[in-house]
């Protein structure tokens, strides 16, 4: 029968305790080698953590600018791209209008006016731009996209310029619908007339994103654009010499436009390249304090390994003893 005294029960529960002990001193200890920094911050900076603190905080606050900056720069690249298109497509309108509509050939007008309809499509695609699931030209109302379908415009205008037959009338009606808070505004933009708010992209930068779908120049784009898809309208019954003069009028304007879209254009890139200064400023400033944050909170590599080759030769010399015991008994006490 084998018996067992307190004092191996006593000896027992100090050689567990102890073998926890070593164990969780190796688990710290092979942290700290990995992550380079030490596990007991409080005894590092002797219960002192106002300089880590703040650390932290200006991390923190560097952090939400860097993700607001790469929004805005998804953001306005996204609207460079909407306005590099848009300017590509009403400048190659404008100069094949202006060749073509000289000669007087009425399947070259058809063709213009055709074209026109698919340009259309383009233009309201290009306004109606989203990033992020948010729309680019809808102002604060970022949830939907901000103009009606191509059909809608052209049977509105339709019927403004039903039943008239010169030119001039018939661009001053669709200039009025255009203009006309009833008119454009009411039917085919869904936005908010209020811009978005502008956009700190760093402490002291902001950038502004102000383009609404019912801009003015957008406007002038697509009564331009949609005169020319109508002027073919058999239901409209206008004479060639009438078709001629609206496209003819329609390419000047859209090639007129060209500045005013470069000059959008420059406003976003004014943008960009803010939103690129900030970001690289925030870079510099994050890897600054995050230098700073190591170097606080270093784990000096060599002596953390050399304390775990001291816990790993502990622990072994605590099994080996461990086991010696275990194998102590009477008979080989005797022997």
């Amino acid at each position: 029968m084998n018996l067992t005294s307190i004092g191996d029960l006593s000896r027992n529960l100090l050689q567990r305790t102890r073998s926890t002990e070593i164990k969780q001193d190796l688990q710290r200890l092979t942290q700290e080698l990995s992550t380079g920094q030490v596990t007991d911050v409080n005894n590092r900076l002797g219960g002192d953590f106002a300089y880590l603190t703040d650390i932290d905080r200006n991390l923190a606050r560097l952090r939400g600018f860097h993700v607001t900056a790469t929004e805005a720069g998804l953001f306005t690249d996204a609207a460079q791209n909407s306005l590099d298109r848009l300017q590509s497509v009403t400048s190659e309108l404008g100069n094949d209008l202006l060749s073509t509509v000289p000669t007087h050939v009425t399947t070259l007008r058809e063709h213009n006016a055709i074209r026109a309809r698919g340009d259309l499509d383009i233009a309201l695609n290009m306004l109606n731009g989203h990033v992020a699931g948010r729309s680019i030209f809808g102002g604060i109302q970022t949830d939907i996209s901000p103009l009606r379908d191509a059909e809608t415009l052209l049977t509105n205008l339709h019927a403004e310029i039903a039943g008239l037959t010169d030119p001039n009338d018939i661009r001053l009606a669709a200039q009025t619908w255009f203009d006309d808070p009833a008119g454009f505004s009411a039917v085919m933009y869904q936005g908010s007339n209020t811009d978005l708010a502008d956009i700190s992209v760093s402490p002291d930068q902001t950038v502004s994103m102000a383009l609404k779908a019912n801009d003015q120049d957008f406007r002038d784009i697509l009564r331009n654009i949609a005169l020319t898809a109508l002027s073919t309208d058999p239901t409209l019954a206008l004479s060639g010499d009438t078709q001629n003069n609206l496209m003819q009028r329609a390419g000047e304007e859209l090639l007129n436009g060209q500045d005013q879209l470069a000059s959008l254009r420059a406003d976003i890139g004014v943008a960009q390249a803010r939103i690129e200064e900030a970001t690289v400023r925030i870079s510099v400033e994050r890897t600054s304090f995050e230098h700073a944050r190591n170097v606080l909170l270093e784990a000096d590599p060599f002596e953390t390994a050399s304390r775990i080759e001291e816990a790993q030769f502990q622990l072994e010399s605590l099994y080996a003893v461990t086991v010696r015991n275990s194998q102590l008994s009477l008979l080989n006490f005797l022997k």
